[in-house]
């Protein structure tokens, strides 16, 4: 089967409301709420994969005034979600959810459980309530339902379940990735031009989605105002505001908005809020920079998010390296080539110069802190394209860069998928030490 830009920005870009772990959780305790006859809810019980588990466990769930957990994301949807909404479930949650949900919790009527050795994006959420048993279960991406039951039968008949049958046995995502991957960074790059009008007008909803965030985060600095620490520096004249710089405000504000709760929704890419920020806004901050048409800027977003998923596709929805360092700073930095008038040549100098640079880049779970990192991808995104630009390039001999840029992203997945497993379960044993440790 071949795909289309079309097919690829369909399956990998959505908004989303919240740090999409959480949100995930939420939706699946949503979904299994409403199979529910009375919807009477007296206990949930969830199972996880660590990667969800050290995602959900410290960031701000949006609309809670400062609410956190794995826990209490499954109460909320379960008392207020709406699961047609997707990853934007958390939307209709108002103060009477958000008390119930706060209830519920404290009278530890939710149990969460790690399945430790579970491999991939996993949610299991059984409801019960009133004599009836809900269950749904979440697999490969975030607001991926692949069952329903209750009372121990399948519900086979829901808007909630995938529409389409799967593609020769494969969920439409792995069959989409394992295309992906067999593809060169020319036939990635030729995608853009099929791109038609409703794919620009997508695109610039991205945009303005993402913009949306970032403004938020300006004005009001929530989280650890990374994004509005940056840009008083630049007034006070201790840094000058050029493309980096630019790259690193406009991400970083985003991020400290999103990761601090802020009720509103993020484009995502390939599965993360986080790495649809990466992906979108450093291409946009650097536009005034430039003699640049803004279909190009939009054109420029398209090929990072392509490029984003091709990454991801390597390295897994959710590991030990951080995603949006790696997967989304790899796009963004294509994208910002791209707008720039670089070469197919610059490109693929630019995606092995950020990779050299941030593969040591580790995921500890969303929180506050992710803003730094952003700020770090999208300026190091930024610098990258303009050092391919220039003519630096990372030397094929130097570590785990490889002879072509396709190489050095099929070994960012290779450190991810073969050798960062035992790193990914020590950083999860820090996290639960230092939280029980805590209480």
């Amino acid at each position: 089967m071949t795909y289309t830009v079309k097919d690829i920005l369909s399956l990998q870009v959505a908004p989303a409301l919240g740090c999409t772990e959480p949100v995930a959780i939420a939706l699946g305790a949503a979904a299994a709420v409403s199979l529910l006859p009375d919807r009477q809810i007296d206990t949930i019980e969830i199972w996880v994969d660590p990667n969800i588990y050290k995602n959900g466990l410290a960031v701000t769930i949006p609309g809670t005034g400062g609410l956190n957990g794995l826990d209490m994301a499954s109460a909320l949807g379960a008392m207020g979600g709406d699961p047609t909404l997707k990853l934007e479930v958390l939307d209709p949650v108002d103060d009477a959810a958000v008390a119930a949900a706060r209830s519920m919790v404290g009278d530890g009527r939710v149990t969460v459980h790690l399945l430790r050795e579970q491999a991939g994006l996993y949610i299991k959420t059984v409801v019960n309530g009133h004599g009836h048993a809900a269950e749904s279960v979440i697999t490969g991406l975030h607001d991926n339902i692949v069952s329903l039951a209750l009372d121990g039968q399948a519900v086979t008949k829901s808007e909630l379940l995938p529409k389409l049958p799967s593609a020769n046995g494969q969920s439409h995502l792995a069959a989409m990735e394992t295309w992906l991957k067999e593809r060169c960074l020319d036939d990635l790059i030729e995608l853009l031009d099929h791109l038609d009008d409703d794919d620009y007008d997508f695109l610039e909803t991205g945009v303005n989605v993402n913009r949306r965030l970032a403004e938020y985060g300006l004005k009001h600095g929530p989280g650890l105002g990374v994004g509005r620490t940056f840009e008083r520096l630049v007034r006070q004249g201790l840094i000058k505001r050029d493309m980096i710089t630019a790259a690193r405000i406009l991400t970083a504000s985003a991020a400290d908005a999103r990761m601090s709760g802020a009720r509103l929704p993020a484009m995502s890419s390939a599965g993360s809020g986080n790495h649809g920020l990466t992906a979108i806004l450093p291409i946009v901050a650097i536009e005034p920079f430039i003699d640049v048409d803004h279909a190009m800027v939009l054109a420029a977003i398209g090929l990072s998010h392509i490029i984003t998923a091709y990454v991801k596709a390597h390295t897994g929805r959710l590991s030990a390296i951080c995603g949006c360092s790696v997967a989304a700073g790899a796009g963004a930095t294509a994208g910002v080539t791209y707008l720039m008038g670089g070469t197919k040549a610059h490109i693929a100098g630019a995606i092995k110069n950020l990779i050299e640079d941030l593969a040591g880049v580790i995921c500890d779970g969303a929180k506050c802190g992710c803003a730094l990192k952003l700020a770090t991808a999208a300026g190091t995104a930024v610098q990258a394209a303009l050092f391919s630009l220039h003519g630096v390039n990372v030397s094929f001999t130097d570590g785990i860069v490889g002879r072509s840029s396709e190489d050095t992203m099929r070994n960012i997945g290779t450190l991810t998928t073969q050798g960062m497993i035992e790193t990914d379960r020590t950083i999860l044993n820090i996290m639960l030490e230092k939280q029980f440790s805590d209480v």
